[in-house]
């Protein structure tokens, strides 16, 4: 039988005890990077994202014992990108209005803050990949190296089965089985990880 983390159903009641720190690295794993990049993107520097990030996890860290999952109620996702884009426009509104040669106006200050619907959205986005690429990194040790390359180069790099099947030398069903196993665990990784985080 393969061996799982603690279900990540109760992952969220794990980080409510900040001294969990197998619950919090997980936690932070997968939003760090969607923070940085959120922050990045809306012209932040390295240095300031980083800021934010901290700012983020800190507010978390103080109010997540009081975050509940409701029946229609926001998903933890939805919360915690509440708390990032408030950290992020904190941030750009710190930031001095002349940062531009020539000066900037009040108007193209307030176009830099994040849009509310676009935060969420681009959040949700980004949640979607991290946590692709994290349940990807979670369950490759349980698969051989052969299964593991036909599902890369057929569902990532996007050759073909039959390419594929030319070049690792093996049958074209055998490559489609390998992709569709590796698939099919993916998606059950993620889904376990994504519910727990929309309070489902």
């Amino acid at each position: 039988m393969t061996m799982f983390p603690e279900t990540n159903e109760t992952l969220i009641a794990r980080a409510k005890d900040l001294g969990d720190g197998a619950s919090w690295t997980e936690l932070v794993g997968i939003y760090q990077p969607v923070i940085l990049r959120m922050a990045r993107r809306r012209g932040l520097q390295e240095a300031d994202a980083m800021d934010v990030i901290q700012q983020v996890f800190v507010s978390v860290a103080k109010s997540i014992e009081d975050w509940k999952p409701m029946v229609g109620g926001p998903p933890f996702r939805a919360w915690l990108a509440t708390i990032a884009r408030n950290a992020i426009t904190n941030a750009l509104a710190r930031r001095p209005l002349d940062l531009a040669a020539g000066g900037s106006s009040i108007v193209e200050h307030l176009h830099a803050l994040p849009d509310v619907e676009a935060t969420q959205s681009e959040l949700n986005r980004e949640m979607q990949q991290q946590l692709v690429l994290w349940a990807a990194d979670q369950i490759r040790h349980e698969f051989s190296d052969e299964v593991w390359l036909s599902f890369q180069k057929t569902a990532i790099n996007g050759l073909s089965i039959a390419e594929v099947a030319r070049v690792l030398k093996r049958s074209a069903g055998s490559i489609y089985v390998a992709r569709y196993r590796v698939i099919a665990r993916l998606k059950e990784k993620v889904q376990e990880v994504s519910h727990s985080w929309e309070g489902e």
